[in-house]
């Protein structure tokens, strides 16, 4: 998965390569090796079809694209670029992919659900005794902050697990990949990676590695790059337990398609067209958008942000926008989408 931004590349990504070890004031060095071994056992990697794979890789060796991890009952989550494929100019999910536990069995897992807005895609082993041969991977209850240590498994590059530690930098990082935010993070990691899981010491999924910018120089060393982005843990909860229980994920939508413009020195978001809910509040063309519920809005990403993260369809919303030198303040009850 590959997007152009003038000079970089945002490139689906993969495992990590160096790994930081941790300080002692960790204090439970043993508990956080067991913590580790248990998300190795629990990450499965996402195998090439055979049409993708070289001759000599189908005869005599497994050929690895992404990674992904087991959350209970022979669940996989991924990332929905991990699996696509494209066949006459059109993005094919497939309905059926190949993981590789870490104990090297390649099963069967059938498709549950995607959804493209965050990256996600679901897969369910259909073995028997599946849940056997995988550990499960829980989510965490709590979202790390900047400065958190953190790990991911992997396969980077196709081959692993590899482990690799590092910590939260930015959580509040914007790409134009995915609708919501996403969290940077300080480790090192390579194109291969894509849907792996990043966990907190406590051995929990905190989120979903996404990308890596790809750069000339980067390429030329092996698609590495020292940092990463992963979609927040509570939204891919969120997603998958919708997938999972056979429901379509719902955001809320406000009906407004943003532009920026400049007052002063500064950029601010506003209004190039109004349709369904926010028309229907009365907000217009050209309404300078500055708040919503008290939350200062500072710009496009960030107000999507908070529209899939803190609202619901059918919510009511304060709006605050500025029209002609004057604010005004508008209820909108937000619609679905």
């Amino acid at each position: 998965m590959t997007f152009a931004w003038k000079k970089t590349q945002w490139v689906g990504m993969a495992a990590v390569l160096v790994c930081i070890a941790p300080t002692p004031a960790q204090a439970d060095d043993e508990g956080l090796a067991a913590r580790v071994e248990q998300a190795k056992r629990a990450t499965v990697g996402v195998l090439r079809d055979v049409q993708e794979a070289s001759a000599e890789a189908t005869k005599a060796h497994f050929s690895v694209r992404g990674s992904g991890f087991h959350i209970r009952d022979g669940y996989i989550v991924t990332a929905r670029h991990a699996v696509k494929r494209e066949e006459g100019g059109k993005t094919v999910i497939p309905k059926q992919i190949m993981v590789l536990t870490g104990n090297l069995d390649e099963l069967p897992a059938e498709l549950t659900g995607v959804n493209p807005f965050l990256d996600i895609a679901v897969y369910r082993i259909t073995t028997d005794g599946a849940s056997s041969l995988l550990t499960t991977a829980p989510f965490g209850e709590k979202e790390p902050e900047a400065g958190d240590e953190v790990f991911t498994v992997g396969y980077p590059l196709g081959w692993g697990p590899t482990v690799g530690f590092g910590r939260i930098g930015n959580p509040k990082t914007f790409l134009p990949t995915v609708e919501s935010r996403l969290y940077q993070v300080d480790l090192s990691a390579c194109s291969g990676n894509s849907g792996g899981g990043l966990f907190n010491t406590r051995g929990e999924i905190v989120g979903v590695v996404h990308a890596i910018i790809q750069t000339d120089a980067i390429r030329a060393e092996g698609s590495c790059s020292p940092f990463a982005f992963a979609v927040p843990g509570p939204l891919v909860q969120r997603i998958t337990t919708a997938l999972i229980e056979g429901a379509k994920p719902a955001f809320a939508k406000l009906g407004i398609r943003m532009t920026a413009v400049k007052i002063g020195t500064r950029w601010r978001v506003a209004v190039a067209k109004a349709t369904g809910p926010a028309l229907k509040a009365g907000i217009r063309k050209g309404d300078i958008l500055l708040s919503i519920d008290d939350t200062d809005i500072t710009d496009a990403a960030q107000l999507k942000s908070y529209l899939i993260e803190r609202t619901t369809p059918g919510q009511r919303v304060a709006l605050r926008v500025l029209r002609s030198q004057a604010e005004h303040l508008l209820f909108v009850t937000l619609g679905k989408s």
